[in-house]
C-alpha cells in the first residue's frame, strides 16, 4: 500500500474511524510485527506489544505529521520504542538459562526479509548500500535489531553522542535516498 494510501488511512483513524483502523491494521500489522518480533525475540510478547502499539496509534493518529515522516516510518517508531521498553522492563534472561534454544533454526522469515522482498524494502537496501558500511550495520543494529545508543557507542567504541549524531545524519541521507 502507497504511503497516501496510509497517510489517508490514519487521518480517519485520527477521527476514530474504526474500518480505517481494520484497513490500516492490514496494511502494515505484518511490518510492525516484524519490527517488534525482531526485538523482543518472543512471539507471546511481540503479538501482547504489537496489540498495544495500536492502541497508540489508534490515540495517537492525530499527532501524525506527513511533513515529518513517512507514515510506516512513524508507526515503526512507535513500535520499535515500545518494544524496547518491554526489553528494558523485563529481566534478562540468561541463554544458559534456556540451552534447547542455542541450536534451533528458525523456520520463519524475520519482518526484515519479508520488507527486503517488497519494491519499498529494495529501495531502502539500494539506499542503505549507499551508507558507509558502518554506518548501514549500525542502522541495522539499532533499528532492525533494537541495539541501544550505548550499545552501540560500547561497539563501536565511541561516545554515545557520536553515535547519536551518527545515527541521525545515517537516517537523513536515507531519507534523502527515499524521497
Amino acid at each position: 500500500m502507497a504511503a497516501e494510501d496510509i497517510t489517508a488511512l490514519l487521518q480517519l483513524v485520527a477521527r476514530k474511524d474504526r474500518q480505517a483502523f481494520a484497513g490500516l491494521y492490514r496494511a502494515t500489522s505484518a511490518k510492525l510485527y516484524g519490527i517488534v518480533l525482531r526485538i523482543l525475540r518472543r512471539r507471546d510478547l511481540a503479538d501482547e506489544v504489537l496489540q498495544e502499539v495500536y492502541v497508540r496509534i489508534w490515540e495517537r493518529a492525530g499527532d501524525y505529521r506527513a511533513d515529518k515522516a513517512s507514515p510506516i516510518s512513524w508507526m515503526a517508531a512507535i513500535a520499535r520504542n515500545r518494544a524496547l521498553d518491554e526489553v528494558r522492563r523485563r529481566t534478562p534472561d540468561s541463554i544458559e538459562d534456556h540451552p534447547e534454544v542455542q541450536d534451533m533454526p528458525s523456520e520463519e522469515e524475520t519482518g526484515l526479509a519479508v520488507l527486503l522482498r517488497s519494491e519499498d524494502g529494495k529501495k531502502l537496501w539500494e539506499c542503505l548500500d549507499r551508507l558507509q558500511p558502518d554506518r548501514r550495520s549500525m542502522i541495522v543494529q539499532a533499528y532492525c535489531e533494537g541495539m541501544t545508543r550505548d550499545e552501540l557507542a560500547a561497539s563501536y567504541a565511541q561516545p554515545v553522542n557520536t553515535i547519536k549524531t551518527w545515527l541521525r545524519r545515517s537516517l537523513v541521507q536515507l531519507k534523502g535516498c527515499l524521497s
